[in-house]
């Protein structure tokens, strides 16, 4: 083709896209993105909800497998929390965790576990203050609606819903019981994540206009461990059947909170594409042979997911999804704005003007992190290192919410943001199945978040 006859085809082509409405005053093509229902509010908006104060925290634990059993060791070490039952289909892991709280604390958990509906019974407890949830994700939001139809405060392992209707489901049931449902992001509460929201709140990185968060964590030994792995094998059985991103939280909920997401700002629409699954057959037929059970199955959840979100004022976010590939760990956390930038991996680096075009040095690098530690790390950073938990952001996650309880605060992550950040589990599956057609993210808030300030630089 000429260039005369490319000139005509490019005008005529444009031409015709703008009678049809597809080209918009940015000059760019941009179609109408899938749109999901919002249904009336029931309720009364709990964004900034407070609640009684609980001198001690009774708390109930259902699932006691990696994460679980994890929580019940750190939980006793949290001032004001009493477990007071403790729940799994497997009885060893109940009477496994039942002995740790006796050698720490003295006291008997009353134990449930000989069935798949036992936790039912421990919800309905009139001596339980909060249901602590960690348990597969399918369960998540049964467990956490019934905890609160029940009188308690829900605070459940990520994510949150696996559906949009569960999650309008978690908001309502919130709103009606006026019962505090928390998504446990514990990657919200790691030190790099927390001195960079206090940097954002001081304006260090000017107006962020962009952001990326990821979970890349090769998993695949973990995924197929029959003995030690996620019993019973409930995170290989989901990648049988679904794509897009299962498991989006830790890398949105920080870059979520630095920009105010629900806060100010909302997360308009995304769009969504996956690569084909290879990791997951190869890795099976490599290592239990091409006739192996494992090997035989279809999975179709794709390698890598790299998701795209758009926000209302204008800001972009990209969140990314990899369990399958041989990889170092990352979840990225870079936050890009007009006076700086910062990334945590591989390495922690920042950059500012009027220098950004180079990193800070280390000597530089330690000034800034010292001079914008954040309140949680200088009070309790030191005891969160030796208890551990991901490197103690575990148990500052969990200390700030027992806190919160114990002295009637709202929370730092509201059911909205639980359902926010949980949304991309079946919106990114959709985009992905329509060949990357965009999505929109309902407003979990129902425009709450026009007047909500962003969350502050919390203290005890």
């Amino acid at each position: 083709m000429s260039k005369s006859n490319r000139r005509d085809f490019i005008k005529i082509t444009m031409g015709g896209l703008a009678a049809a409405g597809l080209l918009k005053h940015s000059g760019g093509l941009r179609s109408k993105p899938i749109l999901m229902q919002v249904p009336e509010r029931k309720g009364s908006t709990v964004m900034g909800m407070t609640s009684k104060a609980l001198p001690t925290v009774r708390i109930g634990v259902i699932g006691l497998g990696m994460r679980g059993s994890e929580a019940v060791t750190r939980l006793l070490q949290v001032e004001g929390t009493e477990i007071v039952a403790l729940c799994d289909l497997l009885p060893e892991r109940v009477e496994m965790a039942k002995e740790v709280v006796r050698k720490q604390r003295g006291t008997e958990p009353v134990g449930f576990f000989s069935g798949e509906e036992e936790w039912e019974k421990l919800c309905r407890r009139d001596d339980i203050d909060l249901v602590y949830i960690c348990t597969p994700w399918e369960w998540h939001t049964p467990m956490a609606v019934d905890a609160m139809r029940n009188g308690k405060h829900a605070a459940v392992e990520v994510p949150a819903a696996l559906t949009i209707e569960e999650c309008w489901e978690l908001v309502d049931t919130s709103e009606a019981t006026r019962q505090h449902c928390i998504m446990l992001e514990n990657c919200c509460y790691d030190f790099f994540e927390l001195n960079t929201l206090v940097m954002a709140r001081r304006g260090l990185f000017g107006e962020i206009m962009h952001a990326e968060g990821a979970y890349i964590h090769d998993l695949r030994w973990l995924k197929f461990d029959e003995q030690n792995g996620y019993y019973p094998m409930w995170r290989l059985e989901y990648s049988k059947f679904h794509t897009g991103n299962p498991y989006p939280t830790h890398g949105l909920g920080p870059i979520a909170q630095i920009m105010g997401i629900n806060q100010g700002d909302c997360m308009e629409y995304l769009t969504s594409m996956s690569t084909n699954q290879v990791g997951m057959s190869l890795y099976a037929k490599e290592t239990f042979g091409p006739d192996s059970k494992f090997a035989k199955p279809e999975y179709r959840l794709g390698d890598m997911n790299t998701t795209l979100i758009r926000t209302i004022n204008g800001k972009t976010m990209m969140i990314q999804h990899n369990t399958t590939s041989p990889r170092p760990y990352s979840r990225i956390h870079l936050i890009s704005g007009t006076k700086g930038i910062a990334q945590k991996y591989p390495e922690e680096r920042l950059a500012f003007e009027p220098e950004a075009h180079r990193w800070l040095n280390d000597k530089e690098m330690k000034k800034v992190m010292e001079d914008n530690q954040h309140p949680l790390i200088k009070q309790i950073g030191e005891k969160a290192r030796k208890v551990g938990g991901h490197g103690g952001m575990d148990f500052i996650m969990d200390y700030r919410l027992i806190y919160c309880l114990r002295n009637g605060l709202s929370l730092d992550e509201t059911v909205y943001d639980a359902a926010t950040w949980s949304s991309l589990v079946e919106l990114s599956e959709i985009s992905v199945k329509n060949n990357g057609q965009p999505v929109a993210i309902p407003d979990f808030t129902r425009g709450e978040w026009e007047h909500t300030p962003p969350l502050g630089i919390v203290t005890l």
